[in-house]
């Protein structure tokens, strides 16, 4: 827990995450309250599920919504964006029937809009304010407390609800946007002088690609590589003659040599005028660092080329495509316990719990085991309990539900922290956009595909089948990695496809 306190004595870091907790508080309330207040004001359940996907449809624009954090300074959107989502949401208060519902829609679609833009940008300036040791830790804390509010929020916002109507729930998660934008103005970053991000240590050499050590602004006793001392790149000695340097940085230097060379573009770690920033980390397999000008598509590419992110990012969208499938569910296994609905509310509780205990715990884990390890066991703790839900048992339904909210944000975790940590800070808010809507667009599949199922198989084969199938999704990750070098064994034109 020593890197857990390190976190929160970290001042951007601390600062991070109460906005997230006080932001968190009344977005979560209003995602419960607004579909509420709809089916109370038109007796529809169509339109009050449509509350759901007005906030998460943006999210398959989000890799266009992610180069507006590539293209403008993040610490001033991160603060534009919540003041503006502020001022909309009073907006609401001229909801009074029937005929002004368009209004709840049109505010969550801009709401969900703005989220995507925000989570990008915030991700991004994450990675640059936050030591990169650290990130795990970081990302495993901010998912406790997002699913922490998870559990407080909607309650609250309920019981306000039933005193002063959905109004009073906008008004409440304004103020909360208002305070967010207040602590973003205290964090300390210079965006324009961020540095290489050094890579994470993992303990476990099969599970990272080799051709990942120190690079030359990372090694002991160097100074951090700076707009006006571009070092990175630049030297021009063989590994034996370059002293100071290990054989992977020089490996990784002549991969991207060879690149450039048959682009016949710039060195990609070099300043220029026109990009002054050296890159913050080149990652095997990609293109010379983009920037920020860079196409929209270049988040996607990103990601599909780099042998670290890919399996990930593709083990992050399975999850969540099964995730809706079993959530589709929920009510049918508890209707084969022979409760009434509302016991949902404690099958829910018990996943929280579960998701904040991993949410603490996920940093040493991430250091332990790497980014893949920890993402598949996560998803075989996750597959093993949907299955056991076949079984009609209280206490075990509560123990899935746990171990649900224990393994699910495993691979979460593990794919964001990944690409913060591969990505280059000019590519950065594209590729977190382009993960988010690869790895959480295909949860709305998966409730869709659920609810009709559901209707026509028994839950109980449905739920044992779904174990097994999704158990087989995490052996993929237990298999090493393509390695750094044998990326560098290829032909530039392999190494950079068009």
């Amino acid at each position: 827990m020593t890197r857990t306190w390190a976190v929160l004595h970290d001042r951007n870091a601390r600062l991070f995450l109460i906005a997230v907790t006080v932001s968190g508080f009344g977005t979560s309330a209003l995602w419960l309250v607004s579909g509420v207040w709809v089916k109370d004001l038109t007796g529809s359940d169509g339109l009050a599920a449509l509350c759901m996907l007005a906030m998460w449809s943006p999210t398959l624009a989000g890799p266009l919504l992610g180069a507006l954090a590539d293209r403008v300074p993040r610490k001033p959107l991160l603060i534009a964006g919540s003041l503006l989502l502020a001022a909309l949401l009073p907006v609401l208060f001229a909801v009074d029937g029937r005929d002004r519902v368009w209004l709840v829609l049109t505010v969550l679609f801009v709401y969900g809009a703005a989220g995507v833009a925000h989570d990008s940008a915030e991700s991004a300036l994450v990675a640059g304010a936050v030591a990169p040791p650290l990130l795990g830790d970081f990302n495993g804390l901010r998912m406790a407390v997002t699913e922490g509010m998870k559990l407080v929020a909607p309650p609250a916002g309920a019981g306000l609800y039933a005193l002063q109507g959905g109004p009073g729930v906008a008004l409440l998660d304004a103020i909360t946007f208002v305070l967010a934008a207040l602590l973003y103005t205290g964090l300390r970053v210079r965006e324009n002088r961020r540095g290489p991000l050094a890579p994470p240590t993992s303990r476990d050499a099969g599970d990272e690609p080799s051709g990942r050590g120190a690079t030359a602004a990372e090694a002991p006793g160097r100074r951090p590589t700076t707009p006006g001392r571009p070092r990175l790149f630049k030297r021009k000695a063989t590994a034996p003659e370059a002293p100071g340097l290990s054989p992977t940085a020089t490996d990784r230097r002549t991969l991207f040599r060879r690149a450039s060379a048959a682009s016949n573009t710039p060195d990609p770690g070099r300043a220029t005028e026109t990009d002054p920033q050296p890159s913050r980390r080149p990652s095997p397999g990609s293109r010379p660092t983009p920037s920020r000008r860079t196409p929209v598509g270049a988040g996607i590419r990103h990601i599909w080329v780099h042998p670290i992110l890919r399996p990930l990012i593709l083990a992050g969208g399975t999850t969540m495509l099964f995730a809706g499938l079993n959530g589709a569910l929920i009510y049918a296994v508890i209707d084969g316990l022979g409760h009434s609905p509302g016991y949902a509310g404690a099958l829910y509780a018990a996943q929280g719990a579960g998701s904040v205990a991993v949410g603490l715990l996920s940093g040493p884990a991430l250091r332990r085991l790497g980014e893949r390890r920890f993402a598949a066991y996560g998803i075989a703790l996750t597959a093993v309990a949907a299955g056991l839900r076949a079984i009609p048992s209280d206490p075990l339904a509560l123990a899935s539900s746990a171990a649900i909210g224990a393994g699910l944000p495993c691979v979460l975790i593990a794919a964001l922290t990944a690409v913060q940590r591969e990505t280059p800070d000019a590519l950065l808010g594209r590729a977190v956009a382009t993960a988010h809507t690869l790895v959480y667009a295909p949860n709305v599949l998966g409730l869709a595909a659920g609810a009709a199922l559901v209707e026509l198989v028994d839950q109980r084969p449905l739920s044992a089948l779904l174990g097994v199938v999704w158990l087989a999704t995490a052996v993929p990750l237990f298999q090493r990695p393509v390695s750094a070098s044998r990326i560098a064994s290829r032909s530039p034109s392999d190494a950079n496809p068009a």
